[in-house]
């Protein structure tokens, strides 16, 4: 009796001690102006795609709670009705989030205001990050009016000084995150700003940050995990660097023919991965009919790629937008094509060459102009010599 009594503490003991593989936390606040029309929803992005952990009501005081379960730490984002949202780390922190919520101005336009986290030491890097986004965010808004009010009537100079001042902010962003990861290196947390670095430039930098990391807590599995993500990335990277063959993808037309890039082999092919809900995408539209009625005749064709959710979506914008080129729908939203070319945000153009080769990426305006031109250039050139 007294060995069953011993053994039955000793199990007791371990259960007790063994980490949960399910940690949970509390978020809770209020939301100044709530809009029951939607429901407050947490959700992550994972491999380009978004997966939803719960959605719940505001109550009827303006309040809300929430017990999240944790089944993997990282960046989560909480949204508020549609209103606003504000990304947080979710571990083993209780947090309070207020929200203004409803847009009350006669005149709505979509700039949020900065939401604040109350939490750790985890959610306190967050709300650098956050506010270092949100403050790069008004910047962005800020050079657009003042450059649109100076050089409207001057496109070229427009996107000039646009694409200078644009890149000036990124660089200062990128330069934030940078000594956000060298100064916050002890926290769990500082992976969510790590994952916003150049696995390659900035290799010295994360290394330092991981083993530091490491060293505070030790087998933290977030580690391991980011080193495996980013050799994957990379490898993936390299596939559709420029030089290399297009990766292959079959997709239907509307009419329910089956369109892959390699059947534009001995053409010079554009492919626009693009999408009826957004709203850049419909404004190259336009550029891409110019660039098409100037160039087809030269042995430039493109190819439409949609990743809408829902087929009728793209079959209206086609009706709408009549472009003349082949279009395709991608019947998985493009989530296969996001990962295998690498992108987050359309559109995204690339150019092939004749042979299915990569030559240029991340085209709009007209550089798409300036690299047929190129490429063309070139291949006059070959055949003279």
């Amino acid at each position: 009796m007294r060995n069953i009594l011993v053994l039955l503490l000793i199990v007791l003991a371990w259960s007790c001690s063994k980490p949960q593989s399910d940690q949970t936390i509390v978020i809770r606040g209020k939301v100044e102006f709530p809009d029951s029309t939607f429901k407050m929803m947490i959700f992550r992005y994972k491999n380009f795609e978004r997966q939803y952990v719960d959605s719940f009501q505001v109550n009827p005081d303006n309040s809300y709670e929430v017990t999240m379960k944790v089944e993997e730490p990282g960046v989560y984002t909480l949204d508020c009705q549609k209103w606003q949202s504000v990304q947080f780390w979710a571990e083993d922190e209780d947090l309070s989030i207020d929200f203004r919520g409803r847009d009350t101005a006669k005149i709505v336009i979509k700039n949020p205001p900065y939401v604040h986290i109350q939490g750790g030491p985890d959610n306190e890097l967050m709300n650098l990050l956050n506010f270092d986004k949100y403050r790069n965010y008004q910047m962005m808004i800020a050079i657009s009016k003042g450059i649109y009010k100076t050089l409207s009537d001057q496109p070229e100079k427009y996107n000039e000084l646009s694409g200078e001042l644009f890149s000036a902010l990124s660089n200062d962003g990128n330069a934030r995150t940078r000594y956000i990861v060298e100064h916050y290196a002890d926290r769990k947390s500082v992976m969510a700003a790590v994952y916003k670095l150049n696995p390659e430039k900035d290799s010295a930098l994360i290394n330092k940050t991981l083993a530091t990391l490491e060293q505070k807590f030790p087998g933290y599995q977030l580690i391991e995990t980011y080193r495996q993500e980013v050799t994957e990335k990379m490898e993936k990277e390299r596939k559709v660097a420029i030089g290399q063959i297009v990766p292959d993808f079959l997709y239907a037309t509307r009419e329910g023919k089956k369109v892959s890039p390699g059947d534009f082999r001995g053409k010079f092919l554009i492919i626009d991965f693009w999408a009826s809900w957004c709203g850049p995408c419909r404004k190259e539209i336009p550029n891409l009919k110019e660039v098409y009625a100037a160039y087809k005749d030269k042995g430039v064709e493109i190819l439409g790629v949609s990743i809408d959710k829902k087929e009728a979506e793209w079959l209206k914008a086609l009706d709408e937008e009549k472009m003349d080129w082949t279009q395709i729908h991608a019947d998985d939203e493009g989530k296969q094509l996001m990962s295998d070319f690498q992108f987050s945000g359309i559109p995204f153009i690339i150019l092939l060459d004749e042979n299915g080769t990569i030559r240029a990426k991340n085209l709009r305006g007209d550089n798409i102009a300036s690299e047929l031109d190129a490429l063309i250039a070139e291949k006059t050139s070959a055949e003279k010599q």
